[in-house]
């Protein structure tokens, strides 16, 4: 009979042979290395049972946290740096192989607050007109990564307010804020008001925000603007533009921030705007260009 060290090192094969029915060639790959990662972690912890429990009951947790307008589950990936890691291996597995003049823009992370459905505007539109901020135009292309324009490119656009918080964290309200669709024009230009985002940090009222805290970490974002920007027979990306001085630009909560993405917000007095628009107050402007890898489209 096996002693109690000889099941701790046998019990993995016993288990990674029950999958040998498997006929699903790439589940049986996640699934063996899953259990193997698992098994290895344990005995490299001595995980405990109390520990484990834990462990479960935080995961309960995360999942009763759960609603329509919060997934605590995506949150843990981002704290984790998960979610970013696989948004680093799916953009090198899209654009691998493509050639071009200068690098794709970099993806990075999207976010629990997504909302499908944002309504088309026209060029020039204001998404941020009633939303608490200093107002912010937003120009630039979009073009293939040899500089050629892409008309007609898909930018998706919503972000938080001012203050640091998105529609979807607000319990009474139920309309989209600080959303919209955009279509670049011919020479694959874009530009559209909004307002200048805020850093805020994630929410600290579920297990998260407690495991957080007991890592001993800050838990703000720096000011950002989510993008998924796409256009046919090109790969999407899905990607945000960081404000340059916002506080916690180096310490990211979810691991997002990357250099290409950090763009400086120049402030200008009250008068004409660059698109002709009067502005009876000061504002921001920001601009950027996105570059999309040839290859698939959303």
């Amino acid at each position: 009979m096996a002693d109690a060290s000889d099941a701790v090192h046998s019990l993995t094969d016993e288990v990674l042979g029950r999958l040998a029915g498997c006929t699903d060639a790439r589940f049986k790959q996640l699934m063996t290395a899953l259990v193997t990662h698992l098994h290895d972690f344990a005995r490299e912890v001595d995980l405990t049972g109390e520990e484990w429990m834990q462990a479960i009951q935080f995961l309960t947790a995360a999942g009763q946290q759960c609603t329509d307008k919060r997934q605590e589950f995506i949150l843990l990936s981002d704290t984790l740096g998960l979610s970013m890691l696989v948004v680093a291996l799916a953009q090198a597995r899209a654009s691998g192989g493509a050639q071009g003049a200068t690098p794709a823009t970099e993806a990075t992370v999207q976010g629990p607050y997504y909302w499908e459905g944002a309504p088309d505007r026209p060029l020039g539109f204001d998404i941020g007109e009633g939303v608490p901020g200093e107002p912010a135009l937003y120009t630039g292309r979009v073009t293939d990564t040899d500089g050629r324009p892409l008309a007609g490119a898909l930018l998706d656009v919503w972000s938080g307010d001012g203050e640091g918080n998105y529609d979807m964290q607000m319990a009474d309200n139920t309309e989209m804020r600080a959303r919209g669709r955009f279509r670049t024009d011919e020479q694959g230009r874009f530009w559209f008001w909004s307002i200048r985002p805020s850093y805020y940090p994630i929410p600290m009222d579920g297990p998260v925000g407690r495991m957080i805290e007991r890592m001993g970490r800050d838990p703000n974002r720096p000011g950002h603007i989510h993008m998924m920007v796409s256009a046919e027979g090109h790969v999407p990306v899905t990607t945000h533009l960081f404000v340059a001085d916002s506080p916690y630009i180096d310490t990211d909560v979810v691991f997002g921030v990357r250099d290409s993405l950090i763009v400086p917000f120049e402030q200008h007095e009250p008068g004409t705007a660059v698109d002709g628009r009067p502005m009876r107050k000061p504002y921001w402007s920001a601009h950027y260009d996105f570059r999309l890898a040839p290859g698939p489209s959303a």
